[in-house]
């Protein structure tokens, strides 16, 4: 990107963010982060949520909500006396560990800057429970998944008595998992008096429930899919055999000079090899899943928003973490298992009034099911030939 029109874009960011009621030192870290202008439930929620009202945000995957709750959760923090040891203020619960780790980094990214120090934690099973015991001390905000919450609480590493906020986020997957039962065992160790914030994907039954004894006369935020708005997306398919896909990747990458892209695979495995054959054909390339660790996930999306990083190689569970408003090109190296999945992959670019490009590889097995997936989408996508095109050298 030329360098005045970054600055541009900076110094609209600034202009958008502030009419939000956000301080300087968060308006720092959005520009620094590359947040160029506020979703639409940011728009509505951080001003709802500064002025502590509760709130029911309906919102896909993907739409910037966690940064919605996130940054006027920390601007009120500022402002709250500081609590007993092991007292948190701020409780979010979500229903994955993935999840966990995700909010925990947004909350570590944009607190960095503020004059008042806020020490976040994620905890979750499937670890040992002592660390996260002992790094409990002088915790102001807490995401948890509820099983491991409990177990916490039950040991009186972390007590609930004195929280003023709390988050529920992706509550239809919550309520779908069965966590109903712990979650109440949880309301009964909260102060009556606190802010609700309640997001969800959808306004299925268990969230109007839910909705009708947790929140008081919350401002209710419906937004549509960008997921679902595909208009503003380019989308074009090349036929090419397995033996071909990573020649052709290379080429594409090469040849029309793409500087940000983001690559989706099946598998994990496939996600390392594709970056690894990337970087060694001279594409600065890193893979994104899992099995990597908290620290390298974090560096490597830094890097990919900044444009240190040229190609992301990514799996769909990975993806969902993934919230980057600018990003020109997607790339399905290998298809996902159904349509929706598709959607949400190609969602990623074409966002916020920009125009992006999704490219899938279609093999010969790969033809019915990406009939299907047009069908479904409602749209049918131009196909090219890839043996029209000299790979040799890529």
């Amino acid at each position: 990107m030329h360098p005045e029109t970054f600055s541009a874009l900076n110094s609209t960011l600034y202009m958008s963010f502030n009419t939000l009621g956000l301080s300087p030192s968060l308006l720092k870290t959005l520009a620094n982060q590359h947040y160029i202008q506020p979703y639409p439930i940011q728009q509505q929620a951080i001003p709802a949520i500064l002025n502590k009202k509760d709130v029911l945000g309906i919102a896909k995957t993907g739409s910037g909500k966690t940064a919605g709750y996130v940054l006027p959760i920390l601007m009120n923090l500022q402002w709250i006396p500081s609590s007993k040891n092991r007292h948190i203020r701020v409780l979010v619960l979500v229903p994955t560990r993935e999840l966990a780790m995700q909010v925990r980094e947004v909350f570590e990214v944009f607190s960095r800057d503020l004059p008042e120090r806020i020490k976040s934690l994620a905890v979750f099973g499937g670890v040992s429970i002592n660390p996260q015991m002992m790094a409990m001390q002088g915790v102001n905000i807490l995401i948890a998944t509820p099983g491991r919450l409990l177990e916490l609480v039950k040991s009186n590493a972390v007590h609930l008595n004195e929280i003023d906020t709390l988050v529920l986020d992706e509550a239809d997957k919550m309520l779908n998992l069965g966590f109903r039962e712990e979650m109440n065992r949880i309301f009964a160790f909260l102060p009556e008096k606190r802010q609700n914030l309640l997001f969800s994907a959808t306004l299925s039954d268990d969230v109007t429930n839910i909705n009708q004894f947790l929140l008081h006369d919350p401002l209710v935020i419906k937004i549509d899919s960008e997921e679902d708005n595909i208009d503003l997306i380019s989308q074009l398919a090349y036929f090419v055999t397995d033996e071909k896909k990573g020649p052709l990747l290379r080429y594409l990458i090469k040849h029309n000079e793409m500087e940000q892209v983001l690559v989706f695979t099946s598998s994990v495995f496939s996600a390392d090899n594709v970056a690894l054959k990337l970087r060694n054909n001279g594409i600065e390339a890193r893979s994104m899943h899992s099995k990597k660790s908290q620290e390298l996930r974090s560096e490597t999306m830094r890097k990919f928003k900044t444009g240190e990083l040229r190609v992301m190689v990514a799996t769909d569970l990975i993806s969902r973490g993934i919230d980057i408003q600018f990003l020109p090109h997607v790339i399905n190296y290998e298809l996902p298992r159904s349509p929706k999945d598709y959607i949400h992959r190609i969602g990623r670019t074409g966002r916020a009034e920009s125009p992006g490009e999704a490219i899938s590889f279609i093999t010969p097995d790969d033809q019915h099911h990406f009939k299907v997936i047009q069908k479904k989408m409602g749209k049918w996508v131009t196909m090219i030939d890839s043996d029209g095109i000299n790979l040799h050298g890529f």
